[in-house]
């Protein structure tokens, strides 16, 4: 069961803070002002604003963290409060808590700060913090520290479907019987300089606006953030009197095992397909897939006819929208963002829309909501998560139990 749910994004703080942005179609992506954007001719991202730690964070150790340890306290702040958990969590029952939170880089703005201290500006040593800053566990480690958890505790790295691993190997943890509850999903904070260069050297990334499934489209936009869930089984979440927002029914996960950078319409449609076979729903079930919709001229149309392979003729029947049209392509971060995007539609009866989708891509020829939301039955619910290297993750959503 999903009790809580946290997330930190380029649209805002706070689920209803974030969901109200998308019902409005508003649009995080905007010119940088974090850092220069002196030589590069990408100078759009996704950042979130007005982020202040000290307003944000509980913990002394997260305030000494790396901004994505810090994104990740945040979100998971936020879900363990909606929870109602009581922490932290003492004695046995802490050992039947996880903490899987990943990340795709890390502390990439860690490392870049101490090698420009190292190699330009000549000092003799870095910041003291800089090792447990930027390695991809510590995330996950401040938050487990936070809230007294003890049993499995580390990250997961899957490039763009990080969180969404995440996710389902803490639902998988639970299913099996190893824990009774865990805190999951992925946080990043990689803008900076170095990573927008050797980004732009790609030749993936739009120097003007993320536009998913449009003839326009012209690459994906960076952005920053974090999205985690709290899980729980549901005999523990009656128990206590947690509040249930949805269940996790279902979890795919393949590799293309082909490209580093084409995706496969075979990976993409086997790891739908086991998530659909995990919930024991047919294709026909599911009302709206939150896609992954990067905006790359290969991706949109791969995901487009691996949809059309597992969905058949119900294909024509699904709501369909890419929320990074809105918030950005939040990298590790994203499928996690992306999940509770999709909670909060079946929760509402709401589709969140595709901006920017004014003339859609002719080989894209599905509902992909363009521009403004739409209101609708929505009974279960799809994410797709396909990163670089033909790393795929699904997961599947419906109601909680009657």
């Amino acid at each position: 069961m999903v009790t809580g749910q946290g997330v930190v994004t380029p649209l805002g703080t706070g689920v209803d803070k974030f969901w109200a942005a998308m019902k409005g179609s508003a649009c995080g992506i905007r010119e940088v002002q974090s850092f220069d954007t002196q030589d590069l001719y990408i100078t759009i991202a996704g950042e979130v604003p007005d982020f202040d730690p000290r307003e944000r964070l509980q913990s002394k150790q997260l305030m000494l963290a790396d901004k994505y340890s810090q994104y990740a306290g945040c979100a998971a702040h936020e879900a363990v409060t909606q929870s109602r958990l009581e922490y932290p969590i003492k004695d046995a029952d802490s050992y039947r808590a996880a903490c899987i939170i990943g990340s795709g880089v890390g502390g990439l703005t860690t490392l870049e700060f101490s090698y420009k201290m190292l190699f330009k500006e000549n000092k003799r040593a870095t910041h003291p913090l800089t090792l447990l800053k930027a390695i991809g566990s510590s995330a996950s480690a401040h938050v487990s520290i936070e809230y007294g958890i003890k049993g499995p505790t580390f990250g997961v790295v899957s490039a763009c479907s990080t969180a969404t691993h995440s996710i389902g190997l803490t639902y998988r943890m639970i299913r099996e019987g190893l824990v009774d509850m865990g805190l999951a999903g992925a946080a990043e904070a990689s803008l900076n300089w170095g990573a927008t260069r050797a980004w732009q050297a790609m030749r993936v990334l739009s120097p003007d606006g993320l536009w998913p499934f449009s003839k326009k489209r012209n690459g994906t936009v960076l952005a920053e953030g974090a999205g985690i869930l709290m899980l729980e089984e549901y005999e523990r979440a009656r128990d206590r009197g947690a509040p249930i927002l949805a269940e996790l029914m279902g979890y795919g996960m393949t590799a293309d095992a082909a490209d580093m950078v084409n995706p496969s319409i075979d990976g993409a449609s086997t790891a739908m397909q086991q998530a659909l076979d995990d919930a024991a729903l047919a294709p026909s079930d599911i009302d709206y897939v939150n896609a992954h919709g990067t905006a790359t001229m290969v991706n949109d149309i791969n995901e487009t006819r691996a949809i059309k392979r597992v969905f058949g003729n119900a294909a024509n029947k699904l709501s369909i929208s890419s929320t990074k049209s809105m918030h950005g392509h939040c990298l590790g971060a994203g499928g996690g963002i992306e999940a509770i995007a999709a909670i909060k539609a079946m929760q509402e009866n709401f589709v969140p829309p595709t901006v920017g989708l004014d003339d859609p891509d002719p080989e894209c020829d599905l509902d992909y909501t363009p521009n403004a939301g739409k209101t609708r039955d929505i009974n279960y619910v799809m994410s797709n998560s396909f990163a670089f290297g033909g790393l795929n993750a699904v997961l599947v959503f419906g109601p909680p139990p009657a």
